[in-house]
């Protein structure tokens, strides 16, 4: 029986992996949600940059705080690439602000309290009554398109990896 489910499980993974693949290519879904300061934010707003759109379960968790500290601190060095950085969870924007202002973040979040944009880049989650923002990456380019995907995130290590990727997607595009 419980090799039966590991078949399945299996199964299950590479389904979604299947599907996780066919972001690459695909325009970004457009949103419009509030930050931190209650200003709204749209993905046209970005347009013409680098996008890292960065989604996690819960401000003030462990592996969300450090994935957004570890964005902080290389903050400068995405800049420097043109590329911005956005964070969206399910938070509200008083959550957002008390979040952002404890960490120093100089980066937006986004306050996706209705899930239109979790849901738009299939990424709602949860268990139970409960629902987040899976965590979840997409790289999106300054014309809209979703260039990579990142369906497993690691918060330790992920915003060098983002980084590294960015590096090399840009110099694959400049020739």
């Amino acid at each position: 029986m419980s090799r039966i489910l590991l078949v399945v499980f299996g199964l299950l993974l590479s389904a979604n992996v299947a599907v996780a693949s066919n972001w690459v290519g695909a325009l970004a879904p457009t949103f419009e949600l509030e930050d931190q300061n209650g200003e709204t934010k749209s993905l046209e707003d970005y347009k013409g940059q680098w996008l890292v759109l960065y989604f996690y379960p819960k401000d003030d968790t462990p592996g969300c705080t450090t994935e957004a500290k570890n964005f902080r601190d290389k903050y400068l060095e995405y800049q420097a690439l043109n590329a911005e950085i956005v964070g969206i969870s399910l938070d509200d924007v008083s959550s957002h602000k008390d979040f952002s202002n404890a960490y120093k973040l100089p980066f937006t979040i986004l306050a996706d309290v209705n899930q239109e944009a979790s849901k738009a880049y299939k990424v709602l989650g949860g268990f139970g009554p409960m629902e987040y923002a899976e965590r979840e990456t997409f790289v999106i380019d300054p014309q809209g398109n979703i260039v990579y995907h990142y369906p497993d995130v690691d918060p330790d290590t992920h915003a060098e990896e983002v980084y590294k990727q960015l590096k090399i997607l840009q110099k694959e595009l400049e020739g």
